[in-house]
């Protein structure tokens, strides 16, 4: 049985870090936790934040009491190295309870029972991207054990987090998420997550086959790459560390990531923080799911689970799809006018020092464009603050090799993954993601030729390839930029 929050052993300065700082003094304030949340560009780890959370009792046992034998659907996948990611739409599924789910991973073989024709020792079982509101839905006082408003989300609890229950090996593929910015808090057992910075994604091979609304998948199994079909991969910038109990994991914007249970039984609680950002993005994810959903259901009506995720129930009709993405459309013209509107208000009530915000705005974005090391606020020059610290750890990039076909990848403890000051990450990365967008626009179109380099036999283009090309991530965005200047003309 896995070890509980109290009992895992530590791994990583990351782990060392966090035991430092005084247990009953939360290092941020609630607004300053925010601060650094709405500003930070990249991945990183909070410590001692959560040490009075009732949350942090939940482990499995203890969540296996608490619903009292109600059934949880468990994905199930194999313990094997494969090149080919484990998509949720290659694997089985389970109804079990949670004492059901831990009676197993004991190794205990059963003949009965929901878990009978999977072999412990070859399978891995995850009870993954549960809502706690429908969890627990009968027990509606639970959701006050998760305190996000300790970030700066005032009345943001347990309702508004999912629940992710798994085995050793259970994990989910690369993908990054389209909608908000993550908050990840580990309870029991420990992960391994391999984070790539947005400026990769051509380096990833975006698909959305399978389809899930807001998650774009990697073709790639990251942990064990084929380096001979997807090449590029070999340019991707690797940030991998290794999140132990106690710990909330910050995932910025559009960051991919590849995350794995490495002890025998993990639990996590997160929650998905909107963004301003993400009114666009619904319109994206409209036009996707309308092209997706239309092509694949031309090329065969009768097959719609062998794209689809099974996490996707609604209507996929070609009216319903429609009628979404004009919905989306209008919610994003609508937040504009009044965004507008406030803006307007605002100007002619502060007249000329709403002029001065905008100056110096205007000088803040040139200064972060043109990569200079000072932020310039008006006539004002003053360094940004490293908000780096021992509570607060800067997830680095992966000082390993560039991976290769071995699968090898898990050999490294995560122990060298984590920085101990992150002084040089000050300027909280903003000017060097502008730089390396202006990279990775032009070489997007990179991964798609090459798909085929090793391959001259494949010359026909399939349903799958065309939908690659025309739902890319910045294909998408520029027709949703199209179709919301339609609107609003």
């Amino acid at each position: 049985m896995a070890a509980g929050p109290g009992t895992t052993a530590d791994t990583g300065p990351a782990a060392r870090i966090g035991k430092e700082e005084d247990e009953h003094v939360k290092p941020f304030t609630p607004e300053k936790a925010k601060e650094i949340i709405m500003s930070l560009q990249q991945p990183a780890i909070f410590c001692n934040m959560v040490f009075d959370w009732p949350a942090q009792h939940w482990t499995a046992e203890h969540l296996s009491e608490v619903l009292h034998g109600k059934q949880v659907q468990f994905r199930m996948g194999t313990k094997s190295t494969d090149t080919v990611p484990q998509f949720e739409t290659a694997c089985s599924y389970v109804e079990a309870t949670l004492e059901e789910f831990l009676t197993w991973n004991c190794g205990h073989s059963s003949t009965s029972g929901p878990f009978r024709d999977y072999d412990y020792a070859k399978f891995w079982a995850y009870a993954d991207y549960k809502y706690v509101a429908s969890l627990f839905e009968d027990k509606s006082d639970i959701f006050q054990d998760v305190i996000w408003s300790d970030f700066g989300f005032h009345g943001r609890n347990g309702r508004e987090s999912t629940l992710w229950i798994g085995s050793l090996g259970a994990h989910t593929p690369c993908h990054l998420d389209s909608y908000g910015c993550n908050l990840v808090f580990q309870v029991q057992g420990r992960k391994r997550w391999h984070l790539f910075p947005p400026e990769d994604t051509p380096f990833l091979y975006p698909t959305r086959i399978p389809y899930e609304e807001s998650s774009v998948f990697s073709k790639i199994n990251v942990v064990n790459p084929d380096l001979k079909r997807f090449p590029q991969f070999q340019k991707a910038r690797r940030h991998v560390v290794t999140l132990s109990p106690g710990q909330v994991l910050f995932v910025p914007r559009h960051w991919w990531h590849y995350v794995e249970s490495i002890d025998p039984v993990t639990v996590s609680i997160n929650s998905w923080i909107e963004l301003e950002e993400d009114h666009q993005a619904r319109v994206e994810e409209a036009i996707t799911r309308t092209l997706v959903c239309a092509l694949k259901t031309a090329e065969d009506p009768h097959r719609t689970r062998a794209w689809l995720n099974p996490t996707e129930v609604e209507d996929t009709s070609h009216e319903v799809n429609c009628l979404y993405l004009n919905r989306a459309v209008s919610a994003f013209v609508d937040h504009y006018r009044a965004s507008k509107t406030v803006e307007s208000q605002a100007l002619r009530t502060n007249g000329e020092c709403m002029k001065k915000e905008e100056l110096n705005m205007h000088n803040l974005m040139e200064v972060e464009r043109t990569g200079s090391q000072n932020l310039t606020l008006g006539t004002v020059k003053q360094k940004a603050a490293s908000p780096f610290g021992p509570a607060l750890v800067p997830v680095l990039p992966s000082s390993e090799e560039p991976p290769s076909e071995r699968g090898d990848i898990f050999k490294n403890d995560g122990k060298d993954l984590v920085g101990k000051d992150g002084e040089h990450f000050g300027k909280l990365h903003h000017t060097k993601k502008q730089q390396m967008m202006s990279k990775s626009e032009n070489a997007f179109v990179e991964p798609i030729a090459s798909n085929s380099a090793g391959a001259p036999s494949q010359a026909c283009i399939s349903t799958d390839d065309l939908l690659d090309c025309l739902v890319h991530p910045q294909v998408t965005k520029i027709v949703a930029q199209l179709l919301i200047q339609r609107r609003s003309l």
